[in-house]
């Protein structure tokens, strides 16, 4: 009786034991940042140009007569989508680091000068976003 009882008691300390990190109360990612971008015929603009690290959604239009793809590109990061269409957009979702990034305007189609890419500045990680309401 007494080994059951022992066996009964370890077994639910095992159990209770192994539900403890499946809860970890590990701080929530940054709300991710929206950045809009504008290709043009002569460059790629991308608002705002400067933010935190974290968590970001960028949606590109394209204002000129040509399909186009975009590239994201850093140290250690490169995301390309498209082609988009002229007057169509398109959106590059990314958890960014702290660096210097360029979003270019690549054609397939040979072009006379090529686009600028913009450029994008990113700082210091933003703050957790476990303390900001009604977020999925």
């Amino acid at each position: 009786m007494r080994a059951a009882t022992a066996v009964l008691t370890l077994a639910a300390f095992g159990l209770v034991a192994c539900g403890q990190d499946e809860f970890a109360n590990n701080p929530r990612p940054a709300t991710a940042i929206e950045l809009s971008g504008v290709i043009h015929e002569e460059k790629v603009t991308v608002s705002p140009r400067k933010l935190g690290a974290g968590p970001v959604t960028i949606t590109v239009s394209n204002q000129t007569d040509d399909p186009h793809t975009i590239t994201l590109v850093g140290d250690r990061t490169k995301a390309e989508i498209g082609p988009i269409n002229p007057l169509d957009t398109g959106t590059i979702q990314k958890t960014l680091e702290p660096g210097i990034y360029e979003i270019k305007a690549g054609s397939a189609e040979a072009v006379t000068r090529e686009i600028r890419p913009a450029e994008l500045e990113i700082g210091e990680q933003r703050k957790s976003s476990a303390d900001q309401v009604e977020l999925p």
